[in-house]
């Protein structure tokens, strides 16, 4: 692993030898944003909906993006491998200061990072995954793809902790996201999942589905879910870019209709591989 090759502020070079200084605001603070892009076939996958999605995390902490659209595309072409499925991962801190302070300290240069690691995402239409409800005790703005990961980071590993793949996050009785993912649910046959705001990251894969939901005639919408109708419901996904769509059998220690993945999910999960399929 020491031997992949990553992008470190201008430079290709060994993981192993990708370093950053104590000083970094990201390191001391969590001063910095993220994004995950999926590549299939060595394609970038909705690259300029992930770009936005980054100049949107970055305008709201007030960091100038370090590169255009354009930059950043052949930034991160040559850490691909043709023909493969991986994901792209990078990072923009606030960059390295002269001193630990709070405020801002204007004229530095953001510290930005990308690497690639592979993607599995599932894959099995007769098994699907467990998932524990829990309260959503992180900030205000998870539509912000910030590094200021640990609350998801802690609530994901009560979840793993209780056998589970996902924690599926509440605010005042109603949904809001996964730690790691958006929700989704078939209720009384349609497709829902809870509208865009501050309470939910923005997810490319979320809308993608929304996408080729519509495209055929798959009823769909975007409202808020209460978690007696989620408890109800006939299925429920957890979707990401590096995951995809899985399919939640058990919630909570109960079973979700018979327990296996249900006839939409298999259905999206189609469309969605010929959509890849698709780009090629």
């Amino acid at each position: 692993m020491g031997n992949e090759i990553v992008y470190l502020n201008g430079e290709y070079i060994p993981l192993a030898d990708a370093k950053i200084s104590v000083m970094d605001r990201g390191f001391l603070f969590g001063d910095g944003v993220y994004e995950v892009i999926p590549a299939y076939f060595g394609q970038l996958f909705r690259l300029e909906d992930h770009l936005e999605r980054l100049d949107n995390s970055l305008n709201s902490i007030r960091l100038q993006n370090p590169h255009s659209h354009e930059q950043w595309r052949n930034l991160l072409a040559p850490l691909l491998k043709e023909g493969l499925d991986q994901s792209v991962y990078l990072q923009v801190t606030r960059g390295v200061a002269p001193k630990r302070d709070h405020a801002f300290l204007h004229h530095i240069t953001p510290t930005v990072f990308a690497m690639v690691s592979g993607i599995n995402p599932h894959s099995d239409p007769d098994n699907g995954v467990k998932a524990l409800s829990m309260e959503d005790s992180r900030w205000k703005l998870c539509h912000t793809k910030a590094i200021t990961l640990l609350a998801n980071v802690l609530l994901r590993q009560a979840a793993v902790d209780e056998g589970c793949a996902e924690a599926i996050l509440c605010k005042d009785d109603y949904l809001t996201e996964g730690a790691a993912s958006n929700v989704f649910a078939v209720i009384d046959g349609v497709l829902m999942t809870p509208p865009k705001s501050p309470a939910i990251l923005p997810g490319i894969t979320r809308d993608v589905i929304l996408e080729i939901a519509r495209k055929n005639n798959i009823p769909c919408s975007e409202k808020a879910i209460s978690m007696d109708v989620l408890r109800k419901a006939s299925e429920i996904w957890i979707t990401s870019s590096t995951r995809e769509i899985i399919p939640v059998v058990e919630l909570d220690d109960k079973i979700i209709a018979d327990g296996k993945p249900g006839q939409l999910w298999k259905t999206l999960y189609k469309l969605f591989q010929e959509y890849k399929m698709s780009l090629r």
